[in-house]
C-alpha cells in the first residue's frame, strides 16, 4: 500500500518519509527531487519542466500529475511509494485519485501532526546542509552535515515572512485535502511533536501495525 504524508511545514515529514522508505524497502517520491531531477534529462517532459521553470512559472496541477505518472511508469509496479508534497490543494487530491486507480494502487494519508507554534519554533531554528540538502533541528550542535560534511546553514526562504506566508497556505489548501482524508477514512494522525528519533519510531510502529501488515 502507498503512503501519501502530509504535515505542516517544519513537521519533519520529509526527514521520516525517507527514513521509512529506506527501511521498508519502498520507493520514495518527493515533488521537488523529481523536479530537479527531469529538468535535467533531455525529455520531452524534463524539456518541458525546465521551460516552465525558467519562465518563472509554478508547475500547473496537470505537469505535476505528468510527473507522478511518469514516476509510477519507472519503478516496480509491486513497489510500494510514500509521496511527499503532492497533493497540496483539492484539484490536485482529485487528480491523484484518479491517477492512483488508473494504476491499480492503493493508498493511505499519514498526518505527521504538530502545533502551528511548534512549526514556527522548528522553521526558525532548522538547518539545512549547504550540499546534499539535509535537514538538521535546532538541536543538532554540529555546524557539518553528518551525511556529507556539508556546511550548515539557514535556508534562504525560512525568513519570518516567508515561513508565515507558507503556513497560511497549508491551513488554507491543504487542511482541506486531509479532511477529505478524514472524512472517506483514509487518514492515519501521528504524533510529530516528539524529536525526530522518537518520531521516526512512532511511524515505524504505524507503519507495521496499520498498514504494512494490512495490505
Amino acid at each position: 500500500m502507498d503512503i501519501i504524508l502530509f504535515g505542516i511545514q517544519g513537521s519533519g515529514k520529509g526527514t521520516l518519509g525517507k527514513a521509512a522508505a529506506e527501511k521498508y524497502n519502498m520507493s520514495y517520491f518527493e515533488t521537488g527531487g523529481e523536479l530537479r531531477k527531469l529538468s535535467n534529462e533531455d525529455s520531452e517532459l524534463g524539456k518541458k519542466i525546465k521551460t516552465i521553470i525558467e519562465a518563472g512559472h509554478l508547475v500547473p496541477n496537470e505537469v505535476v500529475m505528468e510527473i507522478v505518472e511518469n514516476f509510477l511508469k519507472n519503478i516496480d509496479e509491486d513497489k510500494p511509494i510514500i509521496i511527499d508534497g503532492v497533493p497540496r490543494f483539492m484539484e490536485q487530491s482529485l487528480s491523484l485519485e484518479d491517477l492512483f486507480k488508473k494504476h491499480n494502487r492503493e493508498y493511505v494519508g499519514v498526518l505527521v501532526d504538530i502545533p502551528e507554534e511548534m512549526a514556527l519554533k522548528r522553521l526558525t531554528t532548522r538547518r539545512v546542509c549547504s550540499k546534499c540538502k539535509h535537514v538538521y533541528p535546532a538541536d543538532y550542535k554540529a555546524d557539518t552535515c553528518e551525511k556529507c560534511d556539508g556546511e550548515l546553514i539557514t535556508r534562504s526562504d525560512d525568513t519570518p515572512d516567508s515561513i508565515t506566508t507558507r503556513i497560511n497556505a497549508f491551513k488554507t489548501e491543504t487542511v482541506p485535502v486531509i479532511d477529505h482524508f478524514k472524512k472517506t477514512g483514509n487518514l492515519i494522525v501521528m504524533d510529530g511533536t516528539p524529536p525526530i528519533l522518537e518520531a521516526r519510531e512512532i511511524l515505524f510502529k504505524i507503519m507495521e501495525e496499520k498498514i504494512i501488515n494490512n495490505k
